[in-house]
């Protein structure tokens, strides 16, 4: 299972290099996906020294397995926004995004970038007549806030029953990965380092300066930027009782059909996305969904499945050739943190909680974090301020997150499992009890037994089995391990005990 993206390009760097001694910089960055890269781009514009430090190998996380839309359309969220916040606020994320999207433009126009940009409408549609009022609501407050969008009832995919969509123009879609990798290699010099396969476990702060620390090494800093997706320290950030994550899962497909232009998601529940990318002289079919909470207690093996339906119901020779998920971290309030990591640490910044919308977010975070470094004051660094304490905005999830966190930190653990060793099929996992003692077991196509203490490394939750992927899954904060227990997902960065 590998997306398109990564299969199309395995490789950021010409040469992997992890960290082999102790260096000086100006900044570290933790994380090598879209967020830390650019970080580093435009810091080294300023003549920054910068070092970035990627656990595995850079941008194969989210930054390798998104959709790839560059658009401010976020949804239908900018009558949440008004409504919630006000309406400069709205307007604010709205042009922070716009702007977002030029910047990529412009990287690629001056680092001479071949990522197959192209300009494309993206729509929001609905074949339900109960959410056109929703979609012509958020059609008027665009359209107050100064921005043409527009409602319509006809649009370029091949949808029968469309009841209404709304289209936001001049939006654009990449090839993520051939865009990172044009972007490393413009900025690998004297100024900008970077380290691959190479796993930070902690970061603390001296009298000027932070210590970053490697199995073996550290990074003496000024600066650090916690990029890694979800931020690996837990205090005093406290990052982990304000997200949650989801887990989406996307499809490429080929169709001796003529394909479509523009983007698409619907509003619909459960919501599709389908897009296109060049392939060959050819297109690709992109369709993502099937979202859900890490860690949940269901059947998801028909998380595919249910893709490739929706594909072949408009393109019925479609066939199958690429089949990806990722991970995203959302806020409770649904905005992005990106700003200081806590008031208590100067100098340390994070960006998390871009609720599948990182091509834009790791733009804005990018240049608010330069701005913050540089001292300069960004006129959008309010509306994603990390260190926010206004009221939560979602107390359905709240609700939801601290009820789950109390049964996997608590009651789950006092529960006695059913199962037993033998009622464990071939290619699945449960747990069981074995002298008094919880134990996570894989038992393997060739019924070869795998087994974990089901106890998330993080923060001590309990696991749950994801009968999909094979893995191991925290329903509390979505740390998830592979069935022998290696670390896959932060906040984790421990393993799990065998």
């Amino acid at each position: 299972m590998i997306s398109y993206w990564i299969e199309s390009v395995p490789n950021l760097l010409l040469k992997n290099n992890s960290l082999d001694k102790d260096l000086n910089c100006d900044v570290c960055i933790i994380g090598g996906g879209i967020t830390g890269i650019t970080c580093a781009y435009y810091l080294s514009k300023h003549g920054f020294n910068v070092i970035i430090l990627e656990k595995d190998l850079l941008a194969k996380k989210a930054s390798g397995n998104t959709t790839a839309k560059i658009t401010s359309q976020h949804g239908l969220f900018y009558e949440y926004l008004n409504n919630s916040f006000s309406k400069k606020f709205a307007k604010d994320y709205l042009t922070a995004n716009e702007i977002a999207m030029n910047n990529i433009e412009n990287i690629i126009k001056s680092e001479n970038i071949e990522c197959d940009f192209e300009r494309q409408s993206s729509y929001i549609y609905t074949n339900s007549e109960s959410d056109i009022d929703k979609i012509k609501n958020e059609t008027a407050i665009l359209n107050s806030l100064g921005f043409p969008a527009e409602y319509t009832t006809s649009i370029p995919l091949p949808v029968s029953d469309i009841a209404g969509a709304i289209k936001f123009p001049n939006q654009a879609q990449f090839h993520p990965r051939k865009y990172l990798a044009g972007i490393c290699n413009s900025i690998l010099n004297n100024k900008v380092k970077i380290f691959e396969n190479t796993k930070v476990y902690d970061v603390k702060k001296e009298k000027d300066y932070y210590l970053t620390f490697t199995k073996n090494n550290k990074i003496k800093s000024k600066y650090v930027i916690l990029a890694s997706h979800y931020p690996i320290i837990n205090v005093p950030g406290f990052y982990f009782l304000k997200m949650y994550q989801e887990t989406s899962y996307l499809i490429g497909l080929e169709t001796k059909q003529e394909l479509f232009e523009g983007m698409y998601l619907s509003s619909n529940s459960p919501s599709v996305s389908f897009r296109t990318a060049k392939f060959g002289n050819k297109k690709l079919l992109i369709v993502g969904g099937s979202s859900h909470k890490v860690g949940a207690k269901t059947d998801l093996s028909n998380s595919y499945k249910f893709l490739e339906e929706q594909a072949k119901v408009l393109y019925p020779d479609a066939k199958l050739i690429y089949k990806w998920n990722t991970q995203d971290c959302i806020s409770l309030d649904k905005i992005p943190y990106i700003g200081r990591f806590s008031n208590l640490l100067p100098n340390m910044y994070v960006t998390t909680g871009f609720k599948k919308w990182g091509m834009t977010s790791s733009n804005v975070a990018a240049n608010i974090i330069t701005d913050k470094i540089l001292g300069k004051e960004n006129p959008y660094e309010y509306v994603f301020s990390s260190t926010r304490f206004h009221p939560i905005k979602n107390n359905k999830e709240l609700g939801n997150m601290v009820k789950e966190v109390t049964y996997s930190l608590a009651i789950n653990k006092l529960k006695i499992p059913k199962d037993t060793l033998n009622n464990i099929a071939k290619d699945d996992g449960k747990i069981i009890e074995v002298d008094g003692k919880k134990v996570g077991v894989y038992r393997d196509c060739n019924d070869k037994i795998h087994t974990i203490e089901p106890i998330c490394s993080h923060l001590g939750c309990e696991l749950s089995w994801n009968n999909l992927d094979k893995t191991w899954d925290c329903p509390c904060h979505g740390s998830r391990f592979d069935y022998n227990g290696h670390s896959l997902y932060d906040p984790s960065i421990k393993d799990l005990k065998k």
